[in-house]
């Protein structure tokens, strides 16, 4: 029996519908960003739909909305990904967190292996976000382990510039991010290392940020996000791994955090949030929450500023 046959013709008609309606919304949030990323250069744009101009997105106390009679499927779609362009105050950076793991919290199996995961609607989505953002991050454990590109090859889109952060050089000077010139790659140092660092992967691919790295040889976020900020970066994707997620978390870095859970239990593996233990129920984090489907896997968007 075919879908039409058991459920009737509108049901495919619906499909159809909803899967138009997240096409003609993807250009427009790609419009957002970019506006966004002009610090709001001229007069708030008029973003409407091609097929329908009653569709469309207006801007609200700096937050874009929604206007018009877009289905479900769009509004879950714009619902975890408005965050990532609505406008910047200045001096100020948005930080979003993304981790994709098992229904027991691991992100890997015990030896590394992570590349099946997440389904394919989840890793649309992780493309998604990198081609909002105006930069991704990720830790020196995940670009040695994984070597990822960091672009958005799976949905149009400009690609971020990618950032290492590598405080004991430890990332191979070969890993692709240097060596592919697919976009802007930055290799994050403390301002001691800045020689060493340029000799690996050239000086114009060195951020080296002043009092990266305090006493106790913890990153001091604050000092490296004014330094992007400085390059127009004001938005970004801490993309992983867990450890430096946890971290950011931990710190009170991040303003979302997006983790795609996957229906699969890996057991003993490689944990993805870690946090200091705490004794009373009361003590642990309870954001804002929503749930969105992705395929078979689930998206939870925390809002970690809502108090």
């Amino acid at each position: 029996m075919t879908l039409e046959q058991h459920h009737g013709p509108n049901i495919l008609a619906l499909g159809r519908t909803a899967a138009l309606a997240c096409e003609a919304l993807w250009p427009l949030l790609l419009q957002a960003a970019d506006w966004r990323r002009r610090q709001g250069a001229g007069p708030a744009p008029r973003l409407s739909a091609a097929h329908d101009p009653r569709l469309g997105m207006h801007l609200h106390d700096g937050q874009w909305q929604l206007h018009g009679a877009w289905p479900l499927a769009a509004h879950e779609l714009a619902g975890p990904l408005l965050p990532l362009v609505a406008e910047v105050p200045a001096g100020t950076s948005r930080v979003v967190g993304q981790l994709g793991q098992s229904l027991d919290g691991q992100v890997a199996t015990q030896g590394g292996d992570s590349g099946a995961l997440n389904g394919p609607e989840a890793l649309v989505h992780l493309h998604r976000l990198r081609a909002l953002s105006d930069a991704v991050l990720v830790g020196t454990g995940t670009a040695v382990a994984d070597n990822p590109r960091l672009t958005t090859r799976h949905v149009s889109g400009p690609h971020p510039t990618r950032v290492v952060l590598d405080v004991h050089l430890r990332v191979p000077p070969e890993a692709g991010v240097f060596t592919d010139g697919l976009a802007p790659t930055l290799l994050v140092c403390d301002a001691r290392d800045r020689t060493r660092a340029a000799q690996r992967v050239g000086a114009h691919q060195v951020l080296a940020v002043p009092g990266l790295v305090d006493a106790a040889g913890q990153v001091v976020w604050p000092a490296l996000l004014a330094s992007l900020r400085e390059r127009g970066l004001a938005v970004l994707l801490v993309e992983g791994g867990g450890v430096t997620v946890s971290r950011c978390l931990a710190q009170g870095v991040l303003d979302r955090l997006h983790l795609m859970v996957a229906p699969v239990l890996i057991g003993q593996g490689r944990p993805g949030v870690q946090l200091p233990p705490v004794q009373q129920m009361s003590q642990c984090l309870r954001p804002r929450a929503r749930a969105y489907r992705l395929g078979e896997d689930v998206l939870w968007d925390l809002d970690l500023r809502s108090g």
